[in-house]
């Protein structure tokens, strides 16, 4: 954003000396997006992980635990394509950048979820994606990554760590992690503190390019999903079939404000069933 102002600068500075030239509000405009648009992309190809540490993840760990979008081959991917590509629209269209995720109840499989939809995001040369391990009750995006995890959003908590040393690159460019290794005493209070929301801003800010997601615990389980929720942009919902019931689906939607709600996952759909997500 810094260098976008800074250009524009220069073509003020350009325009009021001896060649006098008249930038048009339109055409400063067009100007700033394209530049924004050229900034961006230097963004992507600048992105080089000297100071994160890259972790190689284990095809049979990451099928173990049903992570699938990394494998084109894997039909079951291509449902995560489609769902990035209308999360993205939809984010796209409002200029949304942080996205939470979250369910009605335990086990309707948001995290397996978040991480396929991290990856499947991570995959498009224009976009890159954090992935944030916010269930600070149930932490599980690192074991289903199978990161080691040896700094993590606990040691951030405790102070004892920065932002820069608990981020992973699980070997997947355009791609970081940040995992929680154990549980978080305070949960809710700790989420709606103002180191989380510190965070959540540097996080969202630091690229434009960048989409953070945020995989929440359970909306009616605790208040800690309802407690972040006014921080983020949007929210996907993953019901789980024949475990989400019409009562719950309907009491969680109470807590997430409708203008944030970007649609809901239909997850562990019977197999006769054509499709195994639905968006």
């Amino acid at each position: 954003m810094e260098r976008i102002k800074q250009a524009i600068e220069k073509d003020k500075k350009k325009s009021n000396s001896g060649n006098t030239q008249i930038v048009q509000p339109r055409q400063t405009i067009q100007h700033a997006a394209n530049l924004r648009s050229s900034l961006d992309q230097q963004e992507l190809e600048d992105i080089k992980y000297e100071n994160t540490p890259i972790v190689k993840l284990k095809t049979d760990h990451l099928e173990k635990n049903r992570i699938v979008s990394f494998n084109k081959n894997d039909a079951m991917s291509m449902n995560y394509d489609l769902l990035r590509t209308q999360v993205l629209q939809k984010m796209n269209e409002n200029g949304w950048r942080t996205l939470a995720i979250t369910s009605p109840a335990p086990e309707a499989g948001k995290t397996v979820v978040s991480i396929n939809l991290a990856i499947s995001i991570a995959q498009q040369t224009n976009q890159t994606v954090m992935l944030v391990d916010f269930d600070l009750r149930r932490p599980k995006v690192g074991a289903y990554l199978g990161l080691p995890m040896e700094k993590s959003l606990n040691d951030l908590l405790d102070g004892t760590a920065q932002l820069s040393d608990i981020l992973v690159n699980p070997d997947i460019p355009r791609f970081v992690v940040l995992a929680t290794k154990h549980a978080v005493k305070k949960s809710s209070e700790t989420l709606s503190s103002k180191k989380i929301s510190d965070m959540v801003k540097d996080v969202r800010q630091r690229y434009s390019s960048r989409i953070v997601i945020f995989d929440l615990p359970p909306v009616l389980v605790i208040d800690d999903a309802i407690a972040l929720l006014p921080q983020i942009d949007c929210v996907l919902m993953v019901v789980a079939n024949g475990m989400s019931t019409k009562r719950e689906i309907e009491d969680s939607l109470l807590h997430i404000p409708a203008e944030k709600l970007i649609g809901t996952v239909f997850n562990k759909a019977d197999n006769q069933l054509s499709d195994r997500y639905y968006y």
